[in-house]
């Protein structure tokens, strides 16, 4: 159980508040497929969801080529484009604890590494209009996660004070994230990452469920 409470309360998509890991396997399967990479297993893939999709091609196929990179997250987006949000569930828990943290007056956002039109596609429909304060997605920024760039703009644009919000994560780079913005950080054990690989970042809490948030 989390014992402080925060004015905002900020929160990565993919792991955290969403299981889009279904989506993410086959995206990645078909573009890989389409250049020849085999033998890379399902939990393999599973183990890039947070990074950028650069850094996690070149996790998966040890390609470094910018243009070829750049090339594999196109066709990427194009399958995503297709597949993603169909493929992609909230946790049981997630619209009970944003509501419950909202009814307190917390403000509520997103910061991920996946496009925010992605994150609107699917929370459009699961959420009232303006409920989310902020969302920054990967294209709102020039330097993604772990840089802290997107949580402090968050943090400027809600007009508070570091004290005062929480970011909640998966992953070691959501935890590395928090520490470079100096906010606290809560892990959440949704995603592929231990309890004894987030325990190794400065944290609030290691939860099981985001309903420990309450």
């Amino acid at each position: 159980m989390i014992q402080k409470t925060y004015k905002a309360y900020l929160f990565d998509f993919d792991y955290t508040l969403a299981d889009s890991s279904r989506g993410i396997v086959m995206c990645f399967r078909n573009v890989l497929a389409m250049h020849g990479h085999d033998g890379i297993s399902d939990e393999a893939i599973k183990r890039t969801i947070g990074k950028t999709l650069e850094e996690s091609f070149t996790i998966l196929t040890g390609i470094s080529d910018k243009e070829t990179l750049a090339g594999y997250r196109k066709e990427y987006v194009a399958q995503a484009d297709k597949l993603m949000t169909a493929n992609t569930v909230l946790f049981p828990e997630t619209i009970d604890v944003l509501s419950g943290l909202k009814e307190r007056g917390a403000k509520i956002g997103i910061i991920s590494t996946k496009y925010r039109y992605r994150i609107m596609e699917l929370l459009g429909k699961k959420l009232p209009e303006g409920f989310l304060d902020i969302i920054v997605g990967g294209e709102d920024v020039k330097t993604p996660k772990p840089s802290p760039e997107g949580l402090l703009f968050a943090i400027n644009h809600l007009g508070l004070d570091k004290n005062d919000v929480l970011y909640c994560g998966d992953s070691t780079v959501d935890a590395e994230t928090a520490l470079n913005a100096g906010v606290d950080f809560t892990g959440v054990l949704h995603g592929m990452t231990t309890r004894e690989e987030l325990e190794a970042y400065p944290h609030t809490g290691i939860m099981r469920s985001l309903d420990e948030l309450l």
